[in-house]
């Protein structure tokens, strides 16, 4: 006889592994960007504007904290996810939110709209879009008994 306890959470669906590795690989890019841009690497930074890297320069540290919180929330949320954890729940909310943060000081609290234009609003929408849909997807998989 086993001493380890039965393991009743449910099998997850074969999407489970394709959403839970494009969420890593999607977060794991954000996460390259943070440290870049945060290590001022220069190989990196060059492709950016001298009114770009002014901004970015600048931001506050609430800001730079909230989007640390959004995207490395975003991987080991989604490292949780895929280790069928139920903290991958608060962890992608926790990203979602840093990440919400991050849009609101970027676009409405700043000048970023003028630095980054319309084009780095919907890409900064569109990660919001994505933050939310893994929180819910991350839900869905606790409420079916996938995550453990």
């Amino acid at each position: 006889m086993s001493d380890a306890a039965p393991s009743t959470a449910a099998k997850p669906p074969w999407h489970f592994w394709v959403i839970g590795i494009v969420g890593v690989l999607w977060n794991s890019v954000g996460a390259m960007d943070y440290v870049m841009t945060q290590t001022r690497n220069e190989a990196y930074m060059k492709a950016f504007t001298p009114e770009k890297l002014a901004y970015f320069y600048g931001i506050p540290s609430w800001v730079v904290a909230a989007w640390a919180i959004g995207v490395w929330g975003g991987v080991v949320g989604m490292l949780l996810l895929l280790l069928r954890k139920r903290a991958a729940v608060p962890v992608l909310l926790a990203s979602l939110v840093g990440a919400t943060l991050t849009f609101v000081y970027d676009y409405l609290l700043s000048e970023g709209m003028e630095v980054m234009g319309a084009s780095g609003a919907a890409f900064a929408g569109l990660i919001i879009v994505i933050a939310l849909g893994l929180y819910w997807y991350a839900r869905l998989m606790r409420r079916r008994g996938v995550l453990r």
